[in-house]
Order: C-alpha cells, then sequence, then structure tokens
C-alpha cells in the first residue's frame, strides 16, 4: 500500500471539509485506490471551532509546513500573493502541490507551472475548477486525442442557485442569505455575484485547451446583480432560460473569451441545469458535443476533487509537466467584435403609440427588431421588451447609449441570447 504524507496549509471552511473526509472516508479511499493518506501537519493560523484536529500537529506559520517530512502541500488558504509566494516554495523545496484556488492560478499560472516543470514537481487543481466535478483530469487525458473548439458552461455554483431559485419566483437577497447559510457562498460573494469566480475557472480551462496565458489577456466579465424577477418571467415566454455563462471558443485567427448572462434556449442541456450545479459543454472533433454535470460547491464537492489529485499523485510513475506546453499567440477577441442576438427591457413612460422614437434609434443602428412586447409596470410606466436579430455587440451599445437620451427613459437593459 503507497502511503501520502500531507501537510494542509488553511483550516477554513474547505480544509476542515477534507480533513473530514480523509477521516471518515480512510476505509473507502483504501479499498478503491490502495493509498493511505496521512495527514502530517496542519498550517492554520487560528482555530476552527468547527473541526478538531486532534493530535495532528499545527503550525501557526503556514510557511512552516514545509519544514516537515510530507510529500504534498494541498493549499486551501485562498486569496492570490500570500499562496503564490506558498506555492513557489513548496516547488523549491520539491514538494508537490495540490490546490483548489482558482485566483492563485489564474493570476500567476504560467510561472507556478513554469517553475514546477523546471523543478520536476507536480502541481495539480481538479478541485480549482468546478469543485469535485472531473473536468481537468478530461481535458489533460481523456480528452487528449480530440481537437477541442469550445468549451462553455454554468462555472459557479452560486450564481446558478440564485438564478435557479429566482427562476421558481425567490427574491436575489433571500436566495443569497440562504446560499451563504448553506455553505455554497462566501461572506463576501462579490467574486460569485460579479462574474469574477466563473472567470477565473474559464481562464483556466482556456489555458488548458488552447494555450492561453495565465494570467490572460482582458475578456468581458459581466455579473448577475441586475438581473430582476421579471425577467425570468419575460425570457420564459419565448423559450428561455437566464444563466451565467462562461465561453471559450477557438477559431482560427483567435479565441473568444467571455463570462456574462444569457438567455440559453430551454431546449439546450445547459439550460435546465439547476441549484448548485456546474455544467460544461465541451465539443471536440471525434466525439462531438460532451456534457459534464456535478455539484459546484460546498466542503464534500472540494473535498473530493481534492482527494481525487492527492490519489492521481501517489500513482504517478513518470514525471508529467504541470506546464501548458502548447502556449497560444491567437488574439482574445474583444466584446464589441462579437455577434449576438439581445433580449432588452426598457423601461419607458412613452405609450405604445409614441415607440417610433425607440423604433427609429434601432433602425439608425441597423439592428433588426424581430418580436417586441409591451408590459404594463404601473399606470405611467411600461417594460418594452425587445428581441433582435444578429447584431455586432458594438452596434448594439451605441443603441442603448442613444436610446437613453431620450425622454422618458427609465433605464435599459440588455443580456445576450446564446443562439
Amino acid at each position: 500500500m503507497n502511503k501520502l504524507k500531507i501537510g494542509i496549509c488553511g483550516w477554513g471552511n474547505v480544509a476542515t471539509g477534507l480533513y473530514k473526509t480523509i477521516l471518515d472516508n480512510q476505509k473507502e479511499i483504501k479499498s478503491n485506490s490502495n493509498i493511505k493518506l496521512e495527514i502530517v501537519v496542519i498550517g492554520a493560523r487560528r482555530d476552527n471551532p468547527k473541526c478538531d484536529p486532534q493530535n495532528t500537529i499545527i503550525e501557526r506559520d503556514i510557511f512552516n509546513v514545509l519544514n516537515h517530512e510530507i510529500d504534498v502541500l494541498v493549499e486551501l488558504i485562498g486569496g492570490v500573493e500570500v499562496a503564490r509566494e506558498l506555492i513557489l516554495k513548496s516547488i523549491e523545496k520539491g514538494i508537490n502541490v495540490v490546490t483548489a484556488n482558482k485566483a492563485v492560478l489564474y493570476h500567476h499560472g504560467d510561472e507556478i507551472f513554469s517553475l514546477a516543470d523546471k523543478k520536476n514537481v507536480h502541481v495539480l487543481y481538479e478541485s480549482s475548477v468546478c469543485a469535485g466535478t472531473p473536468i481537468i483530469k478530461m481535458l489533460h487525458e481523456e480528452l487528449a486525442a480530440n481537437k477541442v473548439s469550445r468549451i462553455s458552461g454554468m462555472l459557479n455554483g452560486t450564481s446558478n442557485f440564485i438564478l435557479s431559485e429566482m427562476e421558481e419566483g425567490a427574491d436575489f437577497q433571500d436566495t443569497l442569505k440562504f446560499a451563504q447559510k448553506e455553505g455554497y457562498a462566501e461572506a463576501d460573494p462579490s467574486f460569485d455575484i460579479e462574474g469574477y469566480d466563473a472567470a477565473h475557472k474559464i481562464g483556466i480551462l482556456s489555458s488548458l485547451a488552447f494555450g492561453t496565458s495565465l494570467p490572460p489577456d482582458d475578456f468581458y466579465i459581466e455579473g448577475i446583480k441586475d438581473i430582476e424577477a421579471n425577467d425570468f418571467i419575460y425570457a420564459a415566454e419565448e423559450g428561455f432560460s437566464i444563466k451565467h455563462l462562461a465561453v471559450s471558443s477557438l477559431s482560427e485567427e483567435s479565441i473568444e473569451l467571455r463570462a456574462h448572462p444569457v438567455l440559453i434556449s430551454n431546449s439546450k442541456y445547459l439550460a435546465n441545469l439547476k441549484g448548485v450545479r456546474n455544467g460544461i459543454e465541451i465539443e471536440t472533433d471525434l466525439i462531438g458535443k460532451l456534457h459534464v454535470a456535478g455539484s459546484g460547491a460546498g466542503q464534500a464537492s472540494t473535498a473530493s476533487g481534492v482527494i481525487s489529485d492527492l490519489i492521481y499523485l501517489s500513482n504517478i510513475k513518470d514525471k508529467i509537466s504541470s506546464e501548458n506546453k502548447h502556449k497560444s499567440s491567437k488574439q482574445i477577441l474583444k466584446i464589441d467584435d462579437l455577434k449576438f442576438e439581445n433580449y432588452i427591457n426598457i423601461k419607458t413612460s412613452i405609450s405604445e403609440d409614441n415607440f417610433a422614437s425607440i423604433e427609429q434609434v434601432f433602425n439608425n443602428n441597423k439592428i433588426f427588431i424581430k418580436k417586441i412586447k409591451w408590459k404594463e409596470l404601473s399606470k405611467n410606466k411600461s417594460a418594452v421588451i425587445i428581441f433582435t436579430d444578429l447584431h455586432f455587440e458594438k452596434d448594439l451599445n451605441k443603441c442603448i447609449s442613444e436610446i437613453e437620451q431620450l425622454d422618458e427613459i427609465e433605464s435599459v437593459k440588455s443580456i445576450r441570447i446564446e443562439s
């Protein structure tokens, strides 16, 4: 039986979940993998009343964990700069690394993987994207013979949970509070609801599949906080669900990279994934479209991904470079240069009889209106719901800017339609 000596840095929700899982599921781990996972030391700046580490050695200075006889450092402290320093020091000492920290990989991945390659050290990060859903190893190994052309999906379990609940009529703030209580969302949920968590994940997947840099060039990121209850009702009337979608797509000359809300047809696979679920669609040349789904938040799911990496690490016989060798020189397209159909919600006191002023702005910008619906909000206010044909993003931005200058316009909101 193989034995893997582990040092854990961090003692929050994910780390304590990992600790409990290793202790509670040791029998299953041994039976299924013939490996014993031994937690030698924990780096924790403070105690966690929710978990007793028993007789495990505790280091208050997390960097002292690297002075113990361990085979692998499990980095679960979160954040970016201290995590970067810890990971690099571990690599320098020849200690393998398993991390669930998508932010540090997104911002410093190229530096980390380059050093790991030079030092013959493994850096594994399955749980950094979609927690326990096994997407990293799938792209790295199972799909190695395939040409992947597109990766898209809901990569943040918190935002998918909130949108799913809102679709059923729940309030945004109440749903967010419940998600925090259940451990699906952090105390500061801004990275989830503003789209950055999903952006970090699609950046990592894009690097793995298409060779984009870590960090990548700037790309378009938008969150879910401006979506309202009525948007779900109006979208559903036309057969759409609202999701937060992250996309990386390869063409001959460029790479498309973006993360933002979309309307997606209810006939599509991704539209029907509800709750704290991550769903990914991978388009390949050999096996067509592949769908992967699983829990994307919570300590148990993340612990599953970390343990998957630990078992994988213990079974590695030969050196496998952590570094992505096929770095791409292709440009990431700007959102303005992409084409979308759009859902547009205009709140206005203009009457239906006087719609011509709005319609003229669309005509001037050569944006074709496929459908218009008027929804009465109050005696003197309506929502004008417009579905457009395909157009460049930059043309719609100009159109919306001109509409906002008209009299009696309260607000204009647009959501792209993923067609």
